[in-house]
């Protein structure tokens, strides 16, 4: 049996206890059943059990100009939702180490792709631009992300969870290193060609973006280096950031009835995907 792991809270709307409930006490919870269920286990089924903690790479804190996250850089992070996320792969890590369970991380960088929330820099510009509303911007924009597309990422996942090495760590990256400033004014130059019929008032989608405080905490820059998943399992990332850019903007140009019912608060968390689902 193979079980994979993420904990995750919206950090544009939870705070430092949401964070600490979900990413600390969520994981441990998660990591006792396991370990309960692995006890139980004999034989094949015990010997192929695998625990999957799907981790991010923010705790490793903020990168300068140069250098890339590899999988024994020091943790540093930076904020209450990273260091929630540092302490879960701690706990992960210490279960392998003093139970035996047989677990594999992934630290992943920024993913991107269909059905992401619209609260989200790539869908957000996406949807704002739609309705002609103003595309906000952190600071100056320079904060640099290693962006990941999110069918490479699903792909990464599965050889991790099938062939990783129980208790290793592999980094998922899509070498795909741009200021958000860069993702903005791309995404902007996709919708001029895609859909060129704008909100009245709207010349130019550019003329839309709007610089505004940063948020505390807010690390610089972010990159993987993703050569030892490439180099145990052979994984690499087929889209480049232009490809997955294209599809992700034609995927939301040819959803709305999904965003629309996220956006408008008509969604309830129900299962996610294509058509209605009861």
């Amino acid at each position: 049996m193979h079980l994979a792991a993420e904990s995750h809270v919206d950090r544009s709307i939870d705070g430092p206890a949401e964070f600490i409930q979900t990413n600390i006490v969520g994981t441990y919870t998660l990591l006792e059943a396991a370990r309960n269920y692995w006890n139980s286990l004999n034989g094949e089924k015990k010997t192929s059990f695998r625990f999957h903690h799907i981790s991010t790479d923010e705790v490793y804190g903020s990168l300068g100009d140069t250098g890339l996250f590899t999988e024994t850089t020091a943790y540093e992070p930076n904020s209450p939702y990273s260091a929630s996320k540092a302490s879960s792969d701690h706990l992960v890590h210490a279960w392998h180490h003093t139970y035996g369970l047989p677990v594999v991380t992934t630290n992943c960088s920024n993913n991107y792709g269909p059905y992401h929330f619209p609260e989200k820099l790539i869908p957000l510009m996406i949807l704002n631009a739609l309705d002609g509303k103003p595309l906000p911007v952190y600071g100056k924009g320079n904060q640099i992300r290693d962006w990941l597309y999110v069918d490479d990422h699903a792909r990464a996942l599965v050889l991790v969870l099938e062939r990783g090495t129980p208790g290793e760590t592999y980094n998922i990256g899509g070498h795909n290193e741009r200021q958000n400033i860069e993702v903005v004014h791309l995404l902007c130059d996709l919708l001029e060609e895609m859909h060129p019929e704008k909100p009245a008032g709207v010349q130019h989608y550019k003329d839309l973006i709007t610089y505004v405080a940063d948020r505390p905490g807010h690390d610089l820059r972010y990159a993987i280096d993703a050569s030892k998943i490439e180099r145990e399992l052979g994984w690499t990332p087929r889209e480049t950031f232009e490809t997955g850019m294209r599809k992700t903007v034609d995927w939301y140009l040819n959803n709305e009835a999904w965003w629309r019912r996220v956006r408008d608060g008509s969604y309830r968390g129900e299962r996610l995907g294509l058509g209605e689902h009861k």
